[in-house]
């Protein structure tokens, strides 16, 4: 499972450091930021329907069918011709990696008691610690060597040998019924949220927020969502049952999952910048001040295990909320004044808190449902991330924008770049209390441990 997410953790993180080399081969400047919107968008859309169908089918099936189409994606952009070509086969990554990650987290909510289940997700965590380290790396000794198609190519031995081990090392029983599947909800919320999701990535870019075609956009997304509430009411087995939203552990811990996605986004697309045009500090040194995040998340989600089981899951992660609320807001005054290792230190902290409170919040929403639902309620916590992430992208970007325009509108002087990240900051804290918010208004539920 760490070997297939770590998989499109890589890729993600190897690709930022190949764009010029990629363009220069290809040309279409104007149109490489899609290579990460439409990664994002078919990512997204696809995590509630494998989530529903893993609950159906089985874990394996459709982590292997994700794999299988991630490597056939990565096949197909490795060979890409132009730009265009490499959007369209970055699309079908996307609908692969919509599977791996929450099947992944899933499966271990399946294999592992309670009480083990954060220190393992500590190291599914641990991949992207890896990852945030390996792939900028990768990528630039790729593109150093002028074969950013190789960073696709190394996606293929890896899908294989995740394959392989999932297919011969993992069992289970699925109890073999009939199923109505919901086909009309799969289609109308995969169609809506792209609508939608389209419409923020392209919000303020692409077009105007008050554009014929924004309003075109965001009124269909709005009105096939619409439609599919009333499918899901009727749906003998919907895809994204009301009672995910209904329960209020289910439905805090999703807000909390939203949150959070603001917030990474903010970290993730900032921070670098920040550091690299304040401090003239190297990308990959930049990076490894944000990696400091993904080193506290595992470390942190070692200890939560045991605090969730002697004082419950809210306490713990109210712990996670209040120590990234404190690093978020230690982010934004310190801004002022940009330190490398002022800011390696904060996004520990803040990587901390995230592991009291992601995994905390995860593993509370996956001990309360049985295992026929533990996919969807896993999914959707998944999908409420990347909601966050992609609105995130567009608020956070719309008030840099904003705060460098105001400036003079020249985002490469350190000053600029120093205010207009401060303000970000400050809106990546708000983020973080709402955050805390959500933890504070989970019911207070307490797991007994299970008899050996």
């Amino acid at each position: 499972m760490m070997i297939a997410s770590g998989v499109a953790a890589i890729d993600a993180t190897a690709l930022a450091t190949a764009v010029p080399s990629i363009v220069a081969d290809l040309g279409g400047f104007a149109q490489f930021p899609w290579l990460f919107s439409i990664y994002l968008l078919t990512s997204a859309v696809t995590v509630p329907v494998y989530a529903k169908l893993a609950d159906t089918f089985g874990r394996k099936p459709m982590i292997l069918f994700g794999l299988a189409v991630f490597l056939v994606g990565s096949l197909l952009c490795g060979v890409a011709w132009d730009m265009t070509s490499l959007i369209l086969f970055r699309a079908v990554q996307g609908i692969g990696a919509g599977a791996i990650t929450p099947i992944t987290v899933t499966m271990v909510g399946d294999i592992y008691t309670v009480e083990e289940r954060a220190r393992v997700q500590g190291y599914m965590a641990s991949v992207w610690a890896i990852a945030s380290i390996a792939g900028p790396t990768l990528g630039g000794a790729f593109a150093q060597f002028d074969f950013w198609r190789g960073i696709f190519f190394l996606n293929v031995p890896l899908c294989l040998l995740a394959g392989w081990m999932i297919w011969t090392r993992f069992s289970e029983k699925v109890e073999r019924r009939a199923h109505r599947i919901d086909y009309a909800g799969a289609a109308l919320l995969t169609a809506s949220m792209t609508l939608l999701i389209l419409g923020v990535l392209q919000g303020g870019h692409g077009w105007a927020w008050d554009s014929p075609q924004s309003l075109a956009v965001f009124g269909s997304g709005a009105a096939l969502l619409a439609a599919f509430v009333v499918v899901e009411r009727r749906a003998a087995e919907p895809v994204l049952p009301v009672w995910v939203l209904s329960r209020r552990l289910l439905l805090t811990t999703n807000l909390l999952g939203f949150f959070l996605g603001m917030m990474l986004i903010g970290l993730t697309e900032f921070v670098p910048t920040f550091l690299t045009i304040t401090t003239g500090a190297p990308p990959i040194l930049a990076g490894l001040a944000l990696g400091a995040l993904t080193f506290g998340w595992p470390l942190a989600a070692a200890f939560a295990g045991g605090l969730y089981l002697r004082f419950g899951f809210k306490p713990t992660t109210v712990l996670g909320g209040v120590l990234i609320v404190l690093g978020s807001a230690a982010l934004a005054v310190t801004s002022q004044t940009p330190s490398i290792v002022t800011v390696a230190v904060v996004c520990f902290v803040i990587g901390a808190g995230l592991g009291f409170a992601a995994v905390t919040s995860l593993v509370a929403s996956q001990a309360s449902v049985e295992w026929n639902e533990r996919g969807v309620v896993t999914g959707t916590q998944m999908f409420a991330r990347s909601i966050g992430q992609a609105l995130g992208a567009a608020a956070f970007g719309a008030i840099a924008n904003a705060a460098i325009r105001g400036l003079g509108g020249d985002e490469r002087d350190p000053a600029t770049m120093t205010t207009a990240s401060g303000w970000v900051f400050v809106a990546v804290t708000v983020a973080a209390v709402l955050l805390l918010a959500a933890a504070l208004l989970m019911p207070r539920v307490r797991h007994e441990p299970a008899p050996e």
